[in-house]
């Protein structure tokens, strides 16, 4: 088949107008997730006081050399609880991602004790449980870099019941025969300290490592007991009493040192290498100037396959029906992929196609890459004629139940039920970003305001009470800036309801990650055991 060809007028004011509002709206994104790194950076003093490495220091130090990190769910929590969304930018209390360490790729989970102490609030329990989940998915093995006060006392009542999960999920993955190390630099007291205790491997920070059920305060109020952090469980204590602690570190540096070791010595695969690719035959910057400054101009999504799929080879599946569904098979850095896209609203007959499209991929095995840009399935007389329930229901099932890899990229509009039959994060695919242009809602905040007026109006007349024009145009003009707000890009990936906010341009290497993640998985051999590793 013919590669794609660009229609794309790189020079039009149209175009330059695109790249001007998407730089504008990653500008805002890039700048809040700054300020979480220029909070943490700017307790470095504190830090190198006590003679420690600040948290993101610790990141790079066990990464290898030159290797990429592939930061998730950056600004978790932003606006919600002590995270003001302005200048108290937290992140979740903690920094995720996946990177390599030893020739090996890991899941890094790592305290941000310099913000709040670590301290964990809801949001960062979401983002600690994503990440499992992910280390789950990816048979990834699982490094914890641990300092943290515990649970934000504040907020226990959102917090303390589904926080076991994070526990069940460690003992869950230590018997899926998934390594877990912890690396406790600081504190991991109260109920973190089952984080190293379910940890396969531990390492201990010589004076540095406060691992205990209660401390010494507590201790003293509850049995009269005066006891000294060291005595009550310091890394000597754990290491040569409690047996807690497999390795002691001098200082973090060395006990980074001590991980990569361990890393290298597991006997787990190292990353393959992988042949090169053919780039696609446009510039992925160009990805930039795709969408539209107005939300309400279509644009062909074909643009983004061309400057996403190798050599922009693009085999279509249907081309000639139900076109405003597109899909088709391509490669990704050599992975094949079945691409679905949205033209507009999602028909009857789009439904079908996608439903049968999505079974013949998951027939062959071929992972499923959703590229969400769509105001929902197409609602009226005819559409509902024609089986809109039925039809989109066979789409929805179709997700729900394939078994291969999922990919999800949110481009523009993720709204309504569109968002189910694309997969969005309620159907589970193993990973989803957004761009910044992305947003997601019920429906869009304008016709949410025009419904509301439609029932308000009716609801008045029905009980014979006179209809003022003006009091319905107030109310439903509050619910359209509330809606318009809560289906911001930002509202959502503080939410979770995206794995983190990524560049247009970045698309192709962040699915390439993705789909070399999934692969890997589904060669790799586990060595489950009954309950997990103890320590006895």
């Amino acid at each position: 088949m013919p590669a794609l060809v660009s229609q794309l007028d790189l020079q039009a004011p149209a175009f330059q107008a695109n790249v001007a509002r998407m730089a504008e709206r990653l500008a805002e994104v890039r700048q809040l997730e700054a300020l979480v790194v220029a909070e943490s950076a700017g307790k470095a003093a504190q830090f190198e006081k006590r003679g420690q490495l600040l948290p993101r220091e610790r990141v790079a130090r066990l990464l290898d050399r030159g290797s990429s990190f592939l930061e998730l769910s950056a600004l978790a929590g932003l606006g919600m609880h002590d995270d003001d969304g302005k200048r108290a930018v937290l992140g979740g209390g903690s920094i995720v991602g996946i990177g390599q360490v030893a020739g090996k790729r890991v899941l890094i989970s790592a305290s941000d004790s310099a913000l709040k102490g670590g301290t964990v609030s809801p949001m960062g329990l979401k983002k600690a449980l994503r990440a499992q989940e992910i280390a789950r998915e990816n048979k990834l093995p699982l490094i914890y870099l641990v300092e943290s006060g515990g649970a934000n006392l504040m907020y226990q009542s959102e917090m303390f019941v589904e926080g076991g999960r994070s526990f069940a999920n460690q003992a869950r993955l230590s018997a899926a025969g998934i390594p877990q190390v912890a690396v406790v630099h600081g504190s991991s007291t109260a109920g973190g300290a089952y984080l190293p205790g379910l940890s396969d491997y531990v390492v201990l920070v010589r004076g540095k490592s406060r691992i205990f059920l209660a401390g010494p305060p507590l201790v003293k109020a509850a049995i009269g007991e005066d006891v000294t952090d060291e005595e009550l469980g310091g890394s000597e204590t754990h290491a040569s009493v409690t047996g807690l602690g497999e390795y002691v570190a001098e200082n973090d540096a060395d006990a980074i040192a001590v991980t990569r070791e361990l890393l290298d010595k597991l006997a787990w695969d190292e990353t393959p290498a992988r042949a090169a690719a053919p780039a696609p035959l446009y510039e992925p910057e160009e990805l930039m100037g795709l969408v539209p400054a107005d939300d309400k101009t279509p644009y062909d999504v074909r643009e983004v396959i061309a400057r996403l799929v190798d050599g922009s080879d693009f085999l279509e599946f249907k081309a000639a029906y139900a076109s405003e569904t597109l899909c088709g098979h391509a490669r990704i850095a050599g992975h094949r992929v079945g691409i679905l896209g949205n033209n507009g609203p999602i028909q009857p007959a789009g439904s079908t196609k996608a439903a049968q499209f999505i079974q013949l991929c998951d027939q062959s095995g071929t992972p499923l890459v959703f590229l969400q840009n769509t105001t929902g399935y197409m609602v009226g007389r005819e559409a509902e004629h024609a089986g809109a329930i039925k039809h989109g229901s066979k789409m929805i099932q179709a997700v729900a139940n394939a078994h291969v890899p999922k990919f999800t990229i949110v481009l523009g509009g993720s709204f309504g039920a569109g968002n189910y039959g694309m997969c969005g994060r309620g159907f589970d695919p193993r990973f989803i970003f957004s761009w910044p242009s992305a947003r997601t809602a019920v429906m869009g905040g304008a016709q949410a305001a025009q419904v509301m007026e439609i029932v308000s109006a009716a609801k008045l007349a029905r009980a014979g009470q006179p209809v003022v024009p003006e009091a319905l145009q107030a109310m439903s003009g509050q619910l359209r800036q509330r809606i318009d707000r809560e289906s911001h890009v930002l509202f959502g990936t503080a939410r979770l309801w995206d794995d983190g906010v990524i560049a247009p341009p970045d698309t192709r290497r962040v699915l390439a990650l993705c789909l070399a993640l999934a692969a890997e998985a589904d060669s790799r051999t586990l060595r489950p055991n009954a309950f997990g590793v103890a320590r006895l």
